[in-house]
């Protein structure tokens, strides 16, 4: 059976926070989809699942389970209740050229909501990781992941794609600076809500910042008072969390993982309060700025303030496509070239024996390398004429051609061979 590299996927291309929350995945839940998936089409080989705040896609390779089988399943599968019909909100692939396209352009930030995005290739490797780590990576897939990654440092090493700030966690510390303004922004009451891999890029780059009064909650309090610990914050108890307990929070950083709506009321004495909400689903309720004094930046909004940093990229462009093609070109040249690869194999074990058994008697070490040389010989050309099928007897006369020219005095290959 022919196997195929197969992805259907909903993006900032096609739906919006609120239609793509309905079909997100979060973290601890992934490991144990990629499962069901692969007991509900035992054919399909190699799954990736990549479930980011702006899109969840779903790389597989499969025989005969089609993207059309896939998505009905994940539909109606989906976290939240959707209205119908949503398949519309969908790209997919059938075609392996076309899936490893779109991962690559996917993983080098061109298909990314903020132009660039150095933060996906690193969702990337997590989401291979996991399939990895299930033993669901499967030949395709694994080649295609080796087309991603020497794309990504082909992109960062060659261009200027990846300069200037693309990730969504510095433009949300920048944007309170900018809210409140520089000097009062660094004694601001700031909150963060979770611990996953959004608010430990927080943490990455609140260094680059002057702010003092920084509180971090998480459900699992072990987690918070790690990055508390690590990064010289607070943390808050994730109980007051639960209650809407906010005190005197100027700022609340919501990046809590399946926490739809967390933050729903705001207490306290009117003044400027900034909301950030960085969480898929939507940590805090829109609703929220009801109230005239409450301002909410959310990931369209935060994405949107990032394209405004992207010309060095957009001059870039064309160089990252033109590397994309160049990579996907040689992926294409492997996948054509596997038919021939089998039939060699195929050959390879028989040509190997015939060698040893016409090779005379010599050292081990000057046998092996007369094996391993001759064999490549004979197997090269066989590959000039991979459509003709070769007996017993043709192989060993191609054996025989092939020690023959190894005898030869100026080819400086161990004379032992002269010697039989």
């Amino acid at each position: 059976m022919e196997y195929v590299l197969r992805y259907i996927g909903i993006s900032h291309n096609t739906a919006s926070v609120k239609q793509r929350e309905a079909f997100h995945i979060p973290e601890e839940d992934k490991a144990k989809f990629i499962l069901r998936l692969k007991a509900l089409f035992p054919d399909i080989k190699g799954l990736l699942l990549l479930a980011t705040c702006n899109r969840t896609e779903l790389y597989f390779e499969s025989a005969t389970t089609t993207t059309r089988e896939v998505l009905e399943y994940f539909i109606k599968n989906a976290s939240k209740a959707v209205a119908d019909p949503c398949h519309s909100l969908f790209s997919r692939g059938d075609h392996t050229l076309h899936s490893v396209r779109h991962l690559v352009e996917v993983s080098t930030g061109l298909r990314s909501k903020v132009l660039g995005d150095a933060e996906i290739i690193f969702q990337i490797k997590k989401a291979y990781r996991i399939s990895r780590e299930i033993g669901a990576q499967g030949s395709l897939l694994e080649r295609a992941m080796q087309t991603v990654f020497k794309s990504h440092k082909r992109v960062s090493n060659e261009t200027h794609f990846r300069d200037g700030t693309t990730s969504a966690a510095y433009k949300a510390l920048k944007t309170i600076e900018t809210y409140f303004g520089k000097q009062e922004a660094r004694h601001k009451k700031i909150l963060i809500i979770g611990a996953g891999d959004i608010v430990k890029q927080l943490f990455k780059y609140v260094g680059k910042f002057d702010y003092d009064q920084i509180f971090v909650s998480n459900r699992t309090m072990e987690k918070a008072s790690y990055l508390a610990n690590k990064h010289g914050a607070e943390t808050y108890p994730w109980v007051k969390v639960l209650k809407n307990e906010f005190e005197d929070f100027d700022v609340i950083i919501g990046a809590a993982g399946n926490c739809h709506h967390l933050v729903n009321a705001i207490d306290g004495k009117p003044r400027p309060i900034l909301l950030i909400d960085l969480g898929l689903p939507s940590t805090i309720n829109p609703l929220l700025t009801s109230k005239p004094e409450v301002s909410l930046y959310d990931l369209d909004t935060i994405s949107s303030e990032l394209e405004n940093n992207r010309e060095l990229r957009l001059r870039a462009i064309s160089a990252v496509q033109g590397i994309a093609g160049e990579e996907v070109a040689l992926f294409e040249k492997w996948y054509a070239e596997r038919p021939l690869r089998k039939i060699l194999a195929h050959y390879k074990i028989n040509i190997r024996n015939q060698v040893e058994d016409f090779l005379p008697e010599c050292d081990e070490f000057s046998c092996e390398n007369l094996v391993e040389l001759l064999t490549a010989r004979v197997v090269r050309r066989i590959a000039k004429d991979p459509d003709k099928i070769y007996t017993n007897e043709q192989l060993n006369h191609l054996v025989k051609v092939e020690a023959y020219f190894a005898m030869e005095p100026d080819n400086g290959v161990n004379h032992k061979l002269s010697q039989s």
